[in-house]
């Protein structure tokens, strides 16, 4: 199935730009809530603590849709697969875009969730599969780069949008990307997408493997660090460094530019020296975190450090992805999708924690504390799993001697 790019390079192979649009749409719908919670939770009568619970709900749905749908299309054409999903995707954001109350609309997010993890972690093969080898973990961050330009547009003028107009209209703009991503996806991906897949029962044998165990909990971990911060980022902003609502467009603007930038530089990485790359992420992510509680005080540190940000915290997504992937080869759509599954794990985990740290009297300067703290187990966790990389590696290099 392997589709040699043109010489745009990556830029010309349609079947990925059209995934990299769905995953703008889905990336959008994912992260304008943090921008809305205050309007929706005022316009729905409940705290923001409870509005909060919209991503945890958001990303529960995906957790457990993901596997569900993974076995579900299994056996499906992979075209047909995706266009499926984006349909449940166009669905569950008409319904968000129509809820009456608080519980509809969590309904309505998990719908719209429950396609999530499936896309991506199915897209994410099918990237992987269009390009040459040494290209795979770029093809799988060009896609996922719609979900980082859905931070530097979507969510901004989303937030914008919501503000203006109410945050209903955001979500009847979701659905009309999501009908364009469609029609993309419709006409762009191969009409005949080959679905190497064994049994069940030996795909979940590879999952059981203990890097692939290990992978998938460095990926929640990761995932919970930033949204323990990420989902509070407007009431941070807005209480301790004193901005405004319009203000805090901007800075999420900024965040999103932050996340591309990251998105690059980790595609790059992973297809440098995958742990390594990881490791040293993680580290980084540590110091920003630990620096953002005394910098969230003032505007211009604040800002700078929020895109500092999301460049090292998104440089993670697509060599976690990858690390998956080549980790479980025997089963690579099943453990992709459920990678998905295992990040939204961790966004569930880490906005009810920090809604949790909230609710208890920790003020939002010291939210990033929280994060800081995750980030060190998934960074031990990341240094254990490359100790094991290199035990084997040097036990298949004695043996080879021998």
């Amino acid at each position: 199935m392997a589709d040699t790019p043109s010489r745009w390079g990556l830029l010309g192979n349609l079947p990925i730009l059209a995934l990299a649009l769905a995953s703008f749409g889905i990336g959008t719908t994912e992260f304008v809530i943090m921008g809305l919670l205050p309007d929706v939770a005022l316009d729905l009568g409940v705290s923001i603590p409870d509005a909060g619970l919209l991503v945890t709900g958001y990303a529960l749905g995906v957790t457990f849709g993901a596997p569900f749908l993974a076995i579900a299309t299994a056996r499906m054409d992979r075209r047909r697969a995706l266009l499926l999903l984006i349909s449940i995707f166009i669905v569950g954001n008409l319904l968000c875009a129509i809820a009456p109350d608080y519980w509809l609309l969590m309904a309505a997010r998990v719908v719209t969730a429950f396609c999530h993890g499936a896309f991506f972690g199915l897209g994410a093969v099918v990237a992987s599969n269009l390009v040459s080898p040494q290209k795979r973990v770029q093809a799988i961050a060009f896609m996922f780069s719609g979900l980082t330009l859905a931070n530097v547009l979507g969510v901004p003028f989303g937030t914008a949008m919501g503000q203006e107009l109410g945050w209903r209209s955001t979500f009847w703009a979701v659905v009309a990307i999501g009908v364009v991503a469609a029609i993309a996806l419709y006409f762009a991906l191969p009409r005949k997408i080959t679905n190497v897949t064994g049994s069940l029962l030996a795909e979940a044998k590879s999952l059981g493997k203990v890097q692939v165990l290990f992978a998938m909990l460095i990926s929640v971990l990761a995932a919970a660090s930033m949204f323990s911060v990420f989902t509070y980022i407007t009431p941070m902003l807005q209480e301790i460094t004193g901005i405004s609502p319009r203000q805090v467009t901007y800075v999420l603007l900024l965040f999103g530019v932050g996340l591309t930038a990251g998105n690059y530089v980790g595609g790059r990485l992973g297809d440098w020296r995958l742990m390594p790359a990881i490791i040293i992420a993680f580290v980084m992510l540590i110091g920003v975190l630990v620096v953002f509680t005394e910098t969230l005080t003032s505007f211009v540190p604040a800002v700078i450090t929020v895109m500092i940000w999301g460049v090292v915290a998104f440089a993670l997504v697509s060599p976690l992805q990858m690390r998956v992937v080549s980790e479980a080869s025997d089963a690579p759509n099943l453990a992709s999708t459920l990678n998905q599954g295992a990040f939204n794990l961790g966004n569930a985990g880490g906005a009810w924690f920090g809604g949790l740290a909230i609710t208890h009297g920790v003020s939002y300067q010291h939210i990033p504390w929280l994060g800081a703290g995750i980030t060190v187990l998934a960074l031990l966790f990341a240094i254990w799993s490359h100790l094991l990389d290199r035990r084997d590696e040097i036990f298949i290099e004695s043996g080879a001697s021998a």
